[in-house]
């Protein structure tokens, strides 16, 4: 079984600086018919996300959690269901005492993936990474995930972070649809 592990903020939804309230959920375009087309291709769909703005005090564990319910909500009246949603509060300067520590899930450690792979029986070599972060590509590559792409709808990518990628893409939709295509050929 093939996974996709897909970073949220900035490749699903807008990134917005600590998204965490319901009225913050907003796709991007293209985001939702791209995760339609990954499932109907076989991928289980995973999404992994550092959310150290817990860690910040910005919002609570809860807040996070219902807007994760929101928006799997939201996808699934849209015919998309997440098999995962893994996420990281953790920050190790963290103000939050519950959350200060080294842990092995913040991008770029690997545990959100390989926890993910394990539970849902991913084979990490024949899955991809989509993300809008060097640190996305270095979990992907830490956790032994076959293919690792970069889309430019988020964070603003350095030219070093373009090199960690296999292929570098607008946002998710063009993403997809080159590895769809590729898969096709």
């Amino acid at each position: 079984m093939k996974g996709a592990f897909i970073d949220r903020d900035g490749v699903i939804i807008e990134e917005r600086g600590y998204a965490y309230r319901i009225d913050d959920f907003a796709p991007l375009p293209g985001a939702i018919a791209a995760l339609r087309k990954l499932a109907a291709a076989g991928y289980k769909l995973i999404v992994v996300t550092n959310q150290s703005g817990i860690a910040r005090g910005l919002y609570t564990e809860a807040d996070y959690l219902a807007f994760t319910s929101h928006m799997q909500e939201q996808l699934a009246a849209q015919g998309v269901r997440l098999d995962a949603v893994e996420y990281c509060p953790h920050l190790p300067e963290a103000p939050i005492l519950e959350y200060r520590r080294q842990c092995d899930c913040r991008k770029p450690k690997p545990a959100m993936i390989e926890r993910s792979a394990a539970r849902l029986g991913v084979d990490l070599s024949r899955s991809v990474l989509i993300g809008d972060r060097g640190t996305d590509i270095g979990a992907g590559r830490a956790a032994g995930v076959g293919r690792c792409f970069l889309v430019r709808s988020g964070e603003r990518l350095s030219v070093d972070d373009e090199a960690l990628a296999d292929g570098v893409y607008a946002d998710l939709a063009e993403c997809v649809g080159a590895l769809l295509l590729s898969e096709a050929s």
